[in-house]
């Protein structure tokens, strides 16, 4: 059984060559077990302090081979990433030295570290909580370089600190309720219009963060961009300008796209999964009526729509209905072949759906597309309010919506004239909630899910 006890061995760096690598142990034993491994050219273990570098040698000390010259770190708990005494060997990153430094190391008494196993240690140690283990791993993984931002602010704690700062407030007005309803002669009532008052403030703040989210997924998870249209109107052409590359095969023939194509890109540190799919009309074909099919499925769940029209003729019936059809969707109408003679009629098709941005481009020739990315950002990514926090997971957004509506019932009750231990009562149900979203209360398949997202030595 895999337990604190153990200490644990990974390669930190990524996998391949390079220049350096990292293998790393944390544990009762790290300093032990690297003893075996690693010897200092100039000083002895007695002389090496934490923290700082010592260079030396690696040897396989069951054949009494040198494998390596490398450095050690020695880190000693609690003053460590785990708080745990920890030892990191920097050595060649070559793929076979750094494998059998594991492989030593686990001989002489380590086990393999799981995903996320050095920065699960320092959570359950205290060190960092569950919204900054989140944290480092968005950090690893970003997409851009707001996200990184965001991130390594979120491991600072800058996340924590304001969900920290709304559980006092909770608290605060816990206690002056239950002090007004246990000591009446004391004085210290609250009236119902104060609580509301306070409610209210705190309801906003957290309406704040769960809005907060759909600007955050467009950094993680990104957004969903369909590009849609009659065949042949230059939905391909349009989608490998946009990737600024010829990733789908264009043709003068119709019906050349029969299955979807999806590739991401990023504007202005945002991250857009473009669609590109088969033209929305009557099919001619057994396979192009399936990829139409499942280009209308798309078409349904896409965050946005780039809706392109041939503008070098005229409109049809088809061509105004789909504009119809795609009505509720937030939706750019786009004149395709401005650099031909323009034959459509757009004020009709712009009519078909008065709420929808449009804007009149050639895709084959470039023009206005970078115009295109702006508006593309515009109509999708809601827009940056400041300073202000941004959350990025689903995990938070469901917790926090779940204390907003502990908290908005508490309101409710309150102005319908329900007594303020009613109220409390409803405050109260809040508090869990906010335990499990920084992890003070420890969900075991929440941890286990989010730890299983690492990756090994991390």
């Amino acid at each position: 059984m895999n337990t604190l006890e153990d200490t644990i061995i990974a390669i930190s760096t990524p996998a391949g060559r390079g220049g350096l690598g990292i293998v790393r142990l944390s544990g009762q034993r790290a300093l032990t077990i690297a003893k075996r491994l690693f010897k200092p050219r100039k000083k002895a273990w007695a002389d090496i302090r934490p923290r700082n570098l010592v260079l030396g040698d690696i040897y396989n000390y069951e054949k009494k081979e040198l494998i390596d010259e490398a450095y050690l770190a020695f880190f000693a708990g609690p003053r460590s990433y785990t708080r745990e005494d920890m030892v990191e060997i920097s050595c060649h990153g070559s793929p076979i030295i750094l494998d059998e430094v594991v492989r030593l190391g686990i001989r002489a008494g380590a086990r393999p570290a799981h995903p996320g196993e050095f920065t699960l240690r320092a959570y359950l140690h205290g060190r960092i909580d569950i919204l900054q283990a989140e944290a480092v791993n968005d950090l690893i993984s970003a997409a851009s370089l707001k996200q990184a931002e965001i991130s390594v602010g979120q491991v600072r704690g800058r996340l924590s600190q304001r969900i920290q700062g709304l559980r006092r407030q909770f608290v605060e007005l816990l206690s002056q309720i239950e002090a007004a309803i246990e000591f009446p002669e004391e004085g210290l009532s609250l009236s119902p219009d104060k609580i509301a008052k306070n409610l209210e403030s705190v309801i906003f703040d957290i309406k704040t963060l769960v809005s907060s989210y759909e600007r955050g997924r467009t950094l993680t998870e990104g957004l969903t961009l369909a590009i849609a249209g009659r065949a042949n109107v230059g939905k391909s052409t349009l989608f490998n300008a946009l990737l600024d590359e010829d990733r789908a095969i264009v043709s003068p023939y119709p019906g050349t796209t029969r299955d979807y194509l999806m590739e991401t890109i990023n504007i202005k540190d945002s991250l857009f999964h473009l669609i590109d799919m088969a033209g929305l009309e009557r099919p001619s074909h057994p396979v192009e009526k399936e990829s139409i099919k499942r280009g209308k499925e798309l078409a349904s769940r896409a965050d946005g729509i780039l809706l392109v029209l041939d503008s070098s003729r005229p409109e049809t019936r088809s061509d105004l209905d789909l504009i119809g059809k795609l009505r509720g969707k937030r939706m750019i109408l786009l004149f395709n072949k401005s650099d031909l003679p323009q034959k459509i009629d757009k004020r009709k098709c712009r009519a078909a759906n008065t709420r929808s941005l449009w804007l009149e481009i050639s895709a084959l020739k470039g023009d206005n597309l970078n115009r295109l990315r702006e508006m593309i950002h515009g109509a999708l990514v809601p827009r940056e309010k400041g300073e202000e926090e941004v959350i990025l997971h689903l995990r938070q957004k469901l917790l926090l919506e779940q204390v907003l509506d502990s908290l908005a019932q508490a309101l409710r009750l309150l102005k319908q004239g329900h007594s303020e231990e009613v109220c409390a009562e409803e405050i109260g149900r809040a508090l869990p909630f906010i335990g499990e979203l920084t992890g003070e209360i420890k969900a075991k398949d929440v941890i286990e899910d989010i730890f299983s997202r690492f990756c090994v030595g991390k």
